[in-house]
């Protein structure tokens, strides 16, 4: 099966972290899970921000910021032009379901 050459038009992103579900459309969080619990974190510090790229670690030790797409192992930077947050490491980067997208809270 060959990989898809068109342009992307999915809009949301979960990114995974060991707590942590950070629901991304179109490079702004506009939900929060916590994964232990499977609840919405409403009023959580990174809802209606936007991803702004992340940070690389490095085997040696240290880190660097990176502006593409964030992938598993960097901590991804979100900011509002105000404050800045900065997840944990990603384990993993998904798509979410429909059902899920549907069941988005509403502020």
């Amino acid at each position: 099966m060959s990989e898809f050459k068109g342009n992307e038009r999915r809009v949301h992103k979960v990114y995974v972290t060991r707590n942590t579900e950070y629901h991304v459309r179109k490079g702004v969080c506009v939900a929060v899970r916590d994964r232990n619990s499977g609840r919405w974190v409403n009023g959580h510090a990174a809802v209606t921000k936007r991803l702004e790229g992340s940070l690389k670690f490095h085997r040696q030790g240290g880190y660097a910021p990176h502006f593409g797409e964030p992938g598993v192992g960097d901590a991804i930077y979100f900011n509002d032009g105000d404050r800045d947050l900065i997840t944990s490491k990603l384990e993993r980067v998904d798509r979410p379901e429909r059902t899920t997208v549907a069941l988005y809270p509403r502020e």
